[in-house]
C-alpha cells in the first residue's frame, strides 16, 4: 500500500512553503518572510498596517471599520464607540433574555400538563426583549446621526444597504 503525501507530510516549511514569496517579491531580490516568519509578519504587519494598527487580517471591528470607512475625528471615534458599546450591551442583555424563555419554555412544557400561562408570560418576556433591541437599535441610529457630518452619514447609509455594516 502506497502512503500518500498530503499537505501536513511536508517537513521543511510545512504548510508555508512559498516559493519566491512573491507578496514581498521586490527589485531588490528580497524574497520576503518564509514559514512561521510568513505568519508573524502577516499577523503583525511590517509595515503594512493601516492607519488604525490592523494588518487587515481577520474580522473587522465595527468601529475600526466605521472609523475608516467614514474618516471620523477622534471626538466622533469617542461617541460612535459609546453608542456601538451601549448597543452590544443591550444586545447581550437580549441574548441572556431569549435563554430564560427558552427555560420557562421548556419547564411549560415538562409538566404533566402543559402550562398555557407560563409559555404565554415566556412569549410576553422574548417579545419585550426583541421591542428593546429594536429601540436600543433606533436610539443608536439616532446618536449616530447626531455625531456624523451629512457626507458621513450617506456613506453610512450605503454601508447599511450593501450590508457592509448591519445594525
Amino acid at each position: 500500500m502506497h502512503r500518500r503525501h498530503h499537505w501536513h507530510a511536508r517537513r521543511r516549511f510545512g504548510c508555508w512553503d512559498l516559493a519566491p514569496a512573491f507578496a514581498w517579491a521586490g527589485a531588490d531580490g528580497e524574497s520576503g518572510p518564509r514559514g512561521a516568519d510568513l505568519s508573524f509578519a502577516s499577523r503583525h504587519g511590517d509595515g503594512d498596517e493601516d492607519a488604525l494598527g490592523s494588518a487587515g487580517l481577520g474580522v473587522r471591528r465595527p468601529l475600526r471599520f466605521l472609523a475608516w470607512k467614514l474618516g471620523l475625528s477622534s471626538d466622533q471615534v469617542a461617541s460612535v464607540a459609546r453608542t456601538l458599546e451601549r448597543l452590544k450591551i443591550e444586545r447581550a442583555q437580549a441574548e441572556v433574555e431569549q435563554r430564560r424563555v427558552a427555560a420557562a419554555l421548556a419547564d411549560a412544557l415538562e409538566g404533566e400538563v402543559f402550562d398555557a400561562a407560563a409559555a404565554s408570560v415566556a412569549a410576553d418576556h422574548r417579545s419585550d426583549s426583541a421591542r428593546s433591541v429594536q429601540q436600543a437599535v433606533a436610539r443608536a441610529l439616532a446618536e449616530l446621526h447626531a455625531a456624523l457630518e451629512a457626507d458621513q452619514r450617506r456613506k453610512l447609509a450605503t454601508l447599511i444597504r450593501t450590508r457592509a455594516i448591519a445594525f
